[in-house]
């Protein structure tokens, strides 16, 4: 045997055993799990329904920690600047991975910087409005925002963020209507819902959940549409966009929430990750607590199935991208 290939050989069976002891040791610690928004959001009761399960799964506590700003950015850098070792996890969707690079010249990063290991959950989502506004359906909206346009008062809409989601779908839905609207961004979920609640802007395109429902029933804001494509489980009673007979007759949108990490993580690492989050999704508890926030618990998903997942999704929100002509600022 020559000595470069028992060089070659010593150095591969060297890389399978740390690799090994890799997958072994993973975990020895806690683990973070970065939520990019503050506490109080749908994104935030998500992850805390999840840590636990999660913990459970992994023989470690699943600590969350909240990084609003940047539309996720800042969070979603933090993850970046951290080791490749699988201890700080990322609930991310569209919005921070896909959308901030490309409507924020702040953030450097790219989606292909991250690897999804598992979508965890699907939302629908919905049009939700100030409790005052004149409008309850779909129709009734554009008719609204049509009004108030003419009379120099662009319907306003909030956001958690420049280059968010929900800001791509406010000027989507300005672009069917045909008139101008007024983007009013916030940190996070929950500070735009206090302001809708507020009567302090006009309307907000979120996923659907549990809170917005409480607080419908309220009459502290209101319905006024469901964006799903199609029926909807969650939404039996509530109006979709596509049955209306406006402007927004197309005007679809459903959201996922995943864990990512590093692209570069340690296989053995993303395999035992991807094992942990497969059991949470075959929690009793976790599935309880998700159908109870107005969430659809994601079918299992493979490693490649959730890749390919993730980058369909960066091909699909990069042309609305471009189709509107987003301009990072």
């Amino acid at each position: 045997m020559s000595t470069l290939f028992k060089r070659g050989a010593v150095f591969l069976s060297g890389v399978l055993l740390a690799s090994a002891a890799c997958a072994q040791a993973f975990p020895n610690k806690p683990v973070t799990l970065l939520v990019p928004y503050p506490a109080g959001g749908l994104s935030d009761v998500i992850a805390r329904t999840v840590n636990a399960p999660l913990g459970r799964a992994l023989g470690q506590p699943v600590i969350v920690e909240n990084l609003g700003g940047a539309s996720g950015g800042i969070a979603a850098q933090k993850v970046l600047n951290a080791p490749s070792d699988g201890y700080m996890l990322f609930q991310g969707s569209p919005n921070e991975l896909i959308l901030a690079p490309l409507a924020l010249s702040s953030v450097k990063y790219k989606s292909e910087d991250f690897r999804q290991i598992h979508r965890i959950a699907l939302a629908p989502m919905a049009i939700i409005a100030r409790g005052d506004i004149p409008a309850n359906n779909a129709d009734e909206l554009v008719a609204y925002a049509m009004k108030v346009a003419k009379e120099g008062k662009p319907m306003t809409y909030a956001s958690v963020g420049v280059g968010s989601l929900y800001h791509l779908l406010g000027e989507q839905m300005s672009k069917m209507i045909g008139v101008p609207m007024l983007h009013i961004p916030y940190k996070g979920f929950a500070d735009g819902l206090k302001d809708l609640m507020g009567n302090q802007v006009d309307i907000f395109i979120t996923p659907y959940g549990a809170p917005q429902v409480a607080l419908a029933k309220d009459k502290k804001i209101k319905f006024i549409a469901a964006t799903s494509p199609g029926a909807h489980p969650l939404l039996p009673q509530l109006g979709r966009t596509s049955d209306s007979k406006s402007a927004l007759k197309n005007f679809t949108s459903e959201i996922g929430t995943g864990y990512f990490v590093k692209r570069d993580t340690p296989e053995p690492i993303v395999q035992a990750m991807h094992k942990g989050l497969q059991a949470v999704l075959g929690d009793a508890e976790y599935l309880s607590r998700m159908a109870a926030l107005g969430q659809l618990a994601s079918p299992l998903q493979t490693l490649d199935v959730a890749n390919k997942a993730f980058v369909d999704e960066t091909t699909q929100y990069r042309a609305i991208a471009k189709a509107i002509n987003l301009q990072a600022q």
